[in-house]
């Protein structure tokens, strides 16, 4: 088994790869408070919980946009298995050619996202990831990676609309009946939803108009189940991107080392 990990400012999203399939997948708390051992007890548990031995795994790998959490977690699948995983950053073979200013400055999950999207998909392609952060990366006809939009999340609009109106309540997070709100949660919720819902669809027009065609759109990211439904455009929801692109990763890493590349 080959454990695949996407360390997101939120979530640390965890996936058990047997062969090439996803034998389970899990989130857990991002969270700079835990050590190493108890990151290690709860991958253990996890793991535990699926029906998979710790004996079992045979190596795995991590991309983080949380840099104080990649030697944690490096720490605890050292502690755990012996093994350190393969952490994506420079240096890492990925066969996707960075056509942008300073590629350092390019996060890990949107690489790994864009070597599953070209895998996958037709090209062009732009991928839409809404974590804490929203964001739209862009491969062109040719498979570069063009660039990314980058603006808030929805739960991070959520949040600073809650925290800075105090006559506004929190409310949860449910498809509003209408567009227009009659009350103060149904106007947030419509606002929330099918704002993100109009932002996404007016971004890809304009991307497709500067890249001067249509593109695949591909959807991964916890909340991109509540948002996409209401989009105007053809978007696919892509649970496992990440994962995926990881276990490709991993997998060209490896064979680059066993062969002396």
């Amino acid at each position: 088994m080959i454990l695949a990990f996407d360390v997101g400012n939120t979530n640390i999203t965890l996936g058990g790869f047997e062969g090439d399939e996803i034998a389970f997948r899990s989130r857990l708390s991002t969270s700079l408070e835990k050590t190493e051992a108890e990151y290690a007890v709860l991958i253990r548990d996890i793991v535990a919980l699926f029906g998979f031995a710790v004996s079992k795994i045979e190596g795995s790998v991590v991309a983080s946009v949380v840099p104080p959490l990649v030697n944690i977690i490096r720490d605890a699948m050292l502690l755990l298995t012996g093994k350190k995983p393969l952490i994506v950053g420079p240096g890492t073979k990925t066969g996707l050619n960075i056509a942008v200013g300073d590629p350092s400055e390019l996060g890990a999950d949107l690489v790994v996202a864009a070597v599953a999207a070209l895998r996958k998909y037709p090209k062009p392609i732009i991928i839409l990831d809404m974590g804490t952060a929203t964001t739209l990366s862009v491969l062109d006809e040719k498979g570069n990676f063009r660039g990314v939009v980058i603006f808030p999340g929805v739960m991070v609009s959520f949040d600073a609309l809650t925290a800075r109106t105090a006559q506004l309540p929190r409310f949860s997070f449910d498809e509003p009946k209408q567009v227009i709100g009659t009350n103060s949660i149904e106007s947030m919720q419509s606002g929330l939803i099918y704002g993100n819902a109009a932002m996404i669809d007016g971004l890809i027009d304009r991307v497709e108009t500067e890249i001067g065609m249509p593109a695949s759109v591909i959807a991964t990211g916890g909340l991109s189940s509540k948002i996409v439904p209401h989009c105007g455009r053809k978007i696919i929801c892509d649970e496992n991107l990440l994962l995926e692109g990881l276990k490709i990763i991993y997998d060209k890493n490896k064979r680059g080392a066993r062969s002396g590349e």
